[in-house]
């Protein structure tokens, strides 16, 4: 299976794994699933420690470089077919990285790794709950 983690799932995924549903759990080691990160997420990532909402153990960068190796992420990335992929999404998300990652896995084909309720519920999305 192809995966893309949402932006927490990335982050519960190296420092509080024990947020992870142990079907989630499986499935982000499962050595047969392909793990996709979008850079959109290391942005949230960034915004996230500016405001204080997560605090990491290394710097920034270094921490991303880390986890991408640790878990064996692919770059999901930001393309011009995602981009034209974003106006479908304006009518059921608000949030900009929520929209940039439901295009991405609909524009690759991927299923997305949340426990975002509103992601969840998207129309035509294939997910992988965190329940």
């Amino acid at each position: 299976m192809k995966l893309l983690l949402d932006t927490h799932i990335w982050i519960w995924g190296v420092q509080e794994p024990w947020k992870l549903s142990s079907e989630v759990a499986r499935a982000i080691t499962a050595p047969e699933n392909v793990l996709f990160l979008s850079p959109v997420s290391i942005w949230e990532l960034s915004m996230l420690t500016e405001r204080k909402r997560v605090t990491l153990n290394q710097e920034l960068g270094e921490w991303c470089k880390a986890s991408i190796q640790g878990l064996s992420l692919e770059e999901a990335p930001f393309t011009w077919d995602v981009a034209a992929e974003l106006p479908f999404t304006r009518f059921l998300l608000r949030d900009p990285g929520d929209r940039f990652l439901v295009a991405t896995a609909r524009v690759f084909d991927l299923t997305l790794v949340t426990a975002d309720e509103r992601l969840i519920e998207v129309p035509g999305l294939k997910i992988l709950a965190n329940r």
